[in-house]
């Protein structure tokens, strides 16, 4: 009897196989739904039946409560659904649903900044099942998707180049599913997910803190539970922090349209060693909802982009490179420089730590959590904390600061100053 299952698991692992349904057509468990390491066992997906997929509809007119439609005339027509708009998809991933609270705030951000059909597409009763189940069941998901967004054309005239589609985790694989059943006509596809390794995929990717580990991920596991949002929030944390980061820093990028600000780079490590600072031409692509409005974005595939975000939301942050020429006398200790703009003024960040000598220039890059604009002035302090009679001196004859877009600040001082005691720079 086990030799019987085992030769039967065997059969299963490498036969191919189709099902095929009416209105949907024909899904087979070729690669890429099986048969790679990821998915060494061969499935197929269940009936559209059960798994029942659903678009629960949100527009600005109905914000908090959702509408539910179908690709039924009458339907859509009877909804707040606007053909004048852009639709924006939703897909969740693994164990999710269409009704988690993550996706309706995703739209409510989004009524902030435009008016937009915002589909979220519940999938529930295909995604609660074991994972390889799952990674198959999204076929179906992608061509339901498909279906709707052809109805929506046939039937109401309405663009696929006007859909925007959103998925997390195997919720982009039903994006992608969607988009090629499509034939790439679907305006635009944004996908996020986490993975252990460096992969690309789309025209442009994306990895914050170098995707990997998700700065705040590290807590302990009563104040993770006990989240701002609530205790199941909390627990989803615990239990995924790194994977459900993607869609939390989507969600931010909304309403900060400079918040995310990739940086070109063979990878973090030369990233976080300062060297693809700034932009290039002036412009770096934002990670997140504003990703398509960077002029290069479609001139070639696999773009890799490295960014640092906040280690909570806010998860917006703005890098500056800082350089400082030091003044006055020879010490040991660290530098630090805060920014002052025309939009708001940063905390005092660490330029350079060790031995202070007069003339020698030492450069950062910091990630602020604030959006200074137009630089208008700086303070530079210094610390050794080690006691020292004879009360040395140390300056910063110029700082120069220059943002992500390119743009350099001067800031010039003839003054030095005591150990703990400001040092306000004026531009040069």
């Amino acid at each position: 009897m086990l030799l019987l299952w085992i030769l039967s698991l065997f059969l299963e692992t490498v036969a191919g196989g189709e099902v095929c349904f009416d209105r949907l057509g024909c899904f087979s468990d070729n690669k890429p739904w099986a048969g790679t390491s990821e998915r060494p066992l061969k499935g197929l997906p269940w009936d559209p039946s059960a798994i029942n997929v659903r678009f629960l509809l949100y527009t600005n007119e109905n914000p908090n409560n959702y509408q539910r439609i179908t690709a039924d005339s009458s339907v859509i027509r009877s909804s707040n659904f606007k053909t004048d708009r852009k639709t924006r998809f939703i897909i969740h991933g693994f164990i999710d649903k269409g009704e988690e609270n993550w996706l309706a705030d995703l739209c409510k951000a989004l009524f902030q900044v435009e008016s937009v059909n915002c589909i979220c597409v519940d999938w529930r009763g295909g995604s609660r099942t074991l994972y390889s189940q799952a990674s198959q069941n999204i076929q179906v998901v992608g061509a339901e998707v498909a279906y709707l967004i052809n109805f929506l054309q046939s039937q109401l005239d309405y663009p696929p180049s006007s859909v925007h589609i959103i998925g997390h985790s195997l919720g982009s694989h039903a994006a992608g599913e969607a988009g090629r059943r499509t034939n790439g006509a679907i305006g635009r596809i944004t996908g996020f997910w986490f993975y252990t390794v460096d992969q690309t995929v789309g025209h442009l990717d994306f990895f914050p803190n170098g995707g990997l580990q998700m700065p705040g991920c590290q807590k302990n596991i009563l104040s993770q539970i006990v989240d701002i949002d609530g205790i199941w929030e909390g627990t989803r944390d615990f239990a995924a922090c790194n994977h459900l980061r993607s869609y939390k820093y989507y969600i931010d990028s909304i309403t900060n349209p400079k918040g995310f600000a990739g940086f070109s780079c063979d990878s973090y490590s030369s990233f976080s060693s300062n060297k693809c600072f700034p932009c290039a031409t002036g412009e770096c692509p934002q990670m997140g909802h504003y990703a398509d409005k960077f002029p290069g974005k479609t001139k070639e595939n696999f773009q890799k982009f490295y960014l640092n975000t906040g280690d909570k939301s806010n998860f917006s942050r703005w890098r500056y490179r800082i350089a400082v020429t030091l003044s006055g006398q020879k010490v040991t200790g660290h530098v630090l420089v805060s920014l002052f703009g025309n939009a708001g003024n940063t905390k005092q960040y660490e330029i350079y730590r060790g031995s202070l000598k007069p003339g020698n220039n030492h450069s950062n890059e910091i990630d602020s959590d604030v959006d200074v604009g137009d630089l208008q002035k700086v303070k530079f302090i210094w610390y050794n904390n080690v006691i020292n009679i004879t009360l040395p001196k140390v300056g910063a004859s110029r700082i120069t600061v220059t943002r992500s877009d390119g743009r350099v600040f001067d800031f010039c001082s003839q003054d030095t100053v005591r150990e703990e005691v400001l040092l306000t720079l004026q531009p040069c």
